[in-house]
């Protein structure tokens, strides 16, 4: 694609990183065949090709965002399935975020959009309100469901209970898992790791943090606390409110810093893969502060998702769960932020299958569920048609479970399907002698 931007407008670091991924695109179409918007509304401007040119258009002509952009822009997923697909290796991902962040600067959302979107970015990211707000919603369900669209689709959004952390056997229970560690490898710790502090999922499933501390601790991997790390900044950084997402990415940095400081640290991981995307673009992210950008690339270095670092690692089958079902089949979803924006794919299914899964992989599976991040409740027709599109999807293959690695998914593909849908840490931690999953409680 031809460009004309000025070396005045190049001059912004955010013309400068969009001008060669625009260059990039040779208009062929190939992203169309696997855009969940393309596919259900067959509008161009709502596939990656079109959005291209109107990004190109608003960043070249300095024009601010108007209703028809934002909207077209609005309705992108970021699931990136676009990026697997171009041929040309087109930087969608780095493109739509600068677009995301113009569209904020430029233009005027109408109040009440303004108000659902500050209202999310302030409430998802501290557990200890979101919490006790998914409680007293689940208490005012039926009057939230009154409310006008889209507000309604928040309250179909809220679990009907909170899925209580399954207890783990007397015999396998943490403490046991690490003496067991320790006498398997002499006393000597493999590996050393921080584990990126949840927000949402830390109120809605804290028992994936807790399959995951037990699995590591079995597998004799020191997990250490990182005082002062929380929200990667994702829920903002796809909102267009860049200063927010930098700054709680800063705030990160500095506290697995001083985590390094006590001791080496091999890992940061994560085990919701859409912060394990943006924790591993905090480089590019921080790319134009002198004083962050380098100490952002470190910590992007390091971080994995929890299923890479277990496929590195090799997993122990050896003293499986009294109750574990070998042979159980899985259907497993792979996130768009695993698939798409990590590029992992294999670990997690070789992982399952290494546990004794018998694992399969429902029909188009590289289409986003409608989860991706606060979309579902900032476009719920569309999510809710990429949902139970999804849902039938994965109940076609027969299994009696759905997998995957990101908390979005397991709330969205629950609420439209029939299957348990429960994180794939929590099979592994099952399959290695953790309890059963919650979510396969009766």
């Amino acid at each position: 694609m031809q460009t004309n931007f000025t070396l005045a407008q190049l001059a912004n670091p955010d013309i400068a990183a969009a001008e060669p991924i625009l260059r990039a695109c040779v208009h062929c179409g190939f992203c169309t065949a696997t855009c969940p918007t393309y596919v259900l509304l067959g509008d161009e401007l709502d596939s990656p090709r079109g959005r291209i040119y109107l990004i190109k258009d608003m960043l070249e002509n300095d024009k601010p965002a108007d209703k028809d952009t934002a909207l077209h822009i609005d309705r992108c997923l970021s699931c990136l399935s676009c990026m697997t697909t171009c041929p040309s290796g087109v930087h969608y991902m780095h493109l739509v975020d600068v677009a995301r962040a113009h569209v904020e600067e430029t233009y005027e959302r109408p109040p009440r959009e303004r108000w659902m979107r500050a209202a999310l970015r302030w409430l998802l990211p501290r557990p200890w309100l979101f919490g006790p707000a998914l409680m007293l919603g689940r208490w005012m369900k039926p009057l939230l469901k009154r409310l006008p669209a889209p507000l309604d689709s928040w309250a179909e959004m809220i679990p009907s209970r909170r899925r209580q952390t399954a207890p783990a056997s007397s015999a396998r229970d943490l403490g046991q898992a690490r003496m067991e560690a320790a006498q398997r490898e002499g006393g000597a710790v493999r590996k050393r790791v921080a584990l990126l502090g949840s927000c949402v999922q830390q109120a809605m499933a804290p028992e994936i943090d807790a399959a995951t501390e037990r699995l590591l601790a079995r597998h004799g991997v020191e997990l250490v606390a990182a005082p002062g790390s929380g929200c990667c900044g994702a829920l903002a950084h796809h909102l267009g409110e860049e200063g927010e997402a930098k700054s709680r990415a800063r705030r990160n940095i500095a506290a697995w810093e001083r985590l390094i400081e006590t001791g080496p640290l091999d890992a940061i991981l994560v085990n919701a893969s859409g912060c394990g995307t943006v924790v591993k673009d905090y480089g590019f992210m921080l790319r134009t502060d002198p004083a962050w950008k380098e100490r952002a690339a470190r910590v992007s270095a390091l971080t994995r998702d929890i299923t890479e670092f277990m496929a590195e690692l090799g997993l122990d089958t050896a003293m499986p769960a009294p109750d574990y079902q070998p042979g159980l089949e899985v259907a497993y979803h792979s996130a768009c932020s695993m698939q798409h924006g990590q590029r992992v794919k294999r670990p997690p299914v070789e992982l399952l299958a290494a546990a004794g899964f018998a694992v399969k992989e429902p029909a188009e599976g590289h289409l986003c569920c409608g989860s991706a991040g606060t979309y579902n409740l900032l476009q719920p027709e569309i999510a809710t048609q990429l949902g139970r599109r999804k849902a039938g999807h994965l109940a076609a293959t027969g299994a009696a479970i759905v997998a995957t690695g990101n908390i979005g998914c397991i709330a969205q593909i629950a609420r439209h399907g029939t299957q348990p849908v429960v994180h794939t840490v929590e099979l592994l931690d099952w399959a290695t002698g953790g309890p059963k999953p919650a979510g396969l409680q009766p």
